[in-house]
């Protein structure tokens, strides 16, 4: 038997879900550093984006019911990787604790929004 569930933010409809969970594997769409209106927060500070965007993927765990220790792989998008890759990866083995899910970051030109600076993705479980 296939056990499916979706999350979703209900602040847009671009097609996709926040969140697809089918057998125990949970997929987690791109997030970013919006607040519960969908404003963008952060515009040019790559740490509070970082902490909003980390914010929004602990929101997408919680509405499946797990937390960060549950993440399984995560992939990190981030435009001017010179500059940012330091206080980003700071802020994400702050975020992580003890927790070493695999991952990759990979540099990029722009996000969906031109103030974007960063977006995070990943698989999860719930077992």
């Amino acid at each position: 038997m296939i056990n499916v569930k979706t999350f979703d933010h209900g602040l847009w409809d671009h097609g996709i879900t926040q969140g697809y969970s089918v057998n125990g594997t949970i997929y987690i769409s791109g997030q970013f550093s919006h607040d519960a209106e969908g404003s963008l927060i952060g515009k040019g500070n790559i740490e509070a984006q970082t902490r909003q965007t980390l914010e929004n993927l602990d929101h997408v765990l919680k509405g499946f019911g797990v937390t960060k220790s549950n993440l399984a792989y995560m992939e990190i998008y981030l435009t001017n990787v010179q500059e940012h890759s330091e206080p980003v990866i700071r802020l994400f083995k702050e975020y992580l604790g003890q927790h070493r899910p695999a991952g990759s970051l990979i540099g990029v030109n722009f996000l969906a929004f031109p103030e974007q600076l960063i977006e995070i993705s990943a698989v999860a479980h719930t077992d």
